[in-house]
């Protein structure tokens, strides 16, 4: 690749229940970028009147998820009885720890008319030593973000620490999550903070180090070097990173880093020993099949 670049990751397209989404990790090359084990751009997408998203109440072990919107509002209900909308610029974080069920939909007065869905969404997976707390949820609304301008580029610090400021969004190991925009013309230098960090292409307009950076793509980089993001045009990539938090296995939509954990979590999906989510009937069963991904590959 460069001394500045490992890998470029492109897309494979999911369909998540009437819209899609490109998910980039885990990938065939990079299991993880620190914590970050799962990376899924959803939509644009747009909904006509009367429909939305319904994402039926399933279970997640040993990982934390991580919801971002850019437009749209979604409705999150969960088995410790969060029930919260997030809308752009906040952020949803829910921990499972040893287990929780949720559910996503649009919510009911946003089906009065067309609307659309597009943001992103992530898995975080836990220590070793958090892989079991307690399952909790909280909502950061947009203000209480730490957001900024440097030189025409608007920076949005999502969750960890960069750039001396740090997110309230309490994490459980060393990340980075940045949401940044460009106006025409404009750069920014990356932090150098982090063991592991990529960059998102968003849209179409970006360069990394006068290189462009195809749209929809997942550029790993390499530990330590310097990275500039430009823009020619207006243009949006997301920065994520931290440091490893050791091999992981992912099965469906479990996470851990011992496998017969994840054979625990099926059997108790299966038997329906995990708590149900207050207001909700329905749930996704247990899929006949789903691909085991290996432990982390080295970068």
């Amino acid at each position: 690749m460069s001394d500045y670049l490992q890998h470029i990751i492109e897309p494979h397209t999911q369909d998540l229940g009437g819209f899609q989404a490109r998910r980039l990790l885990p990938s065939e090359v990079v299991t993880l970028v620190g914590p970050f084990i799962f990376f899924d751009h959803l939509g644009p997408a747009v909904f006509p009147e009367g429909k939305g998203v319904d994402v039926r109440p399933h279970p997640h072990i040993n990982l934390a998820t991580v919801t971002y919107l850019f437009e749209g509002v979604l409705l999150h209900r969960d088995s410790v009885g969060s029930v919260q909308e997030i809308r752009p610029g906040a952020v949803n974080w829910m921990t499972a720890g040893r287990g929780i069920v949720h559910s996503e939909r649009t919510p009911v007065a946003e089906r009065s008319q067309e609307a659309t869905l597009h943001g992103i969404q992530t898995w975080v997976a836990l220590p070793d030593e958090h892989e079991e707390t307690e399952p909790w949820f909280r909502h950061h609304p947009a203000t209480d973000l730490p957001a900024w301008e440097e030189n025409g580029v608007s920076i949005k610090l999502i969750a960890g620490s960069a750039y001396g400021r740090t997110s309230p969004v309490q994490t459980f190991s060393p990340m980075i999550y940045l949401d940044v925009q460009f106006a025409p013309g404009t750069q920014i230098v990356l932090p150098t903070d982090y063991s592991e960090q990529a960059v998102y292409s968003v849209t179409a307009g970006l360069k990394l180090n006068d290189h462009p950076l195809e749209q929809h793509r997942l550029a790993i980089l390499t530990q330590g070097a310097t990275v500039t993001v430009a823009a020619d045009t207006e243009a949006r990539c997301i920065v994520v990173g931290g440091e490893p938090v050791g091999s992981r296995y992912k099965w469906w939509n479990f996470v851990s880093g011992r496998r017969d954990r994840i054979e625990q979590a099926k059997e108790d999906w299966k038997a329906g020993r995990f708590e149900s989510v207050p207001e909700e009937a329905e749930f996704i069963p247990l899929p006949e099949k789903a691909e085991w991904q290996p432990k982390e590959q080295p970068l």
